[in-house]
């Protein structure tokens, strides 16, 4: 495991501790949504759509079922966004 990894991986546990969450995170997933996000949308759209994915998922009465259902409807609302602006647009 490379040090980028390892740090990532005890800050998230470090944040989750803190914050008082038991909730196992699908730290890939959200990352290649967040680069998704970034590339096909906006650079500062990719840590505000993890905000509205937490947040959904919160509504929907939390669980890691919950957030996977709003970070995969995000996806395909991000998937659409990056069609739409075509070739070579960010």
């Amino acid at each position: 495991m490379g040090r980028m990894e390892r740090t990532l991986d005890d800050w998230i546990a470090e944040v989750r501790a803190d914050l008082g969450i038991d909730l196992d995170v699908d730290v890939r997933g959200l990352l290649d949504l967040a680069r998704v996000v970034a590339h096909g949308v906006a650079r500062p759209a990719a840590p505000l759509t993890a905000f509205l994915i937490g947040y959904a998922a919160a509504q929907q009465g939390g669980g890691p079922e919950a957030v996977a259902e709003a970070a995969r409807r995000t996806a395909v609302l991000a998937e659409r966004w990056s069609a739409a602006a075509g070739p070579g647009e960010p």
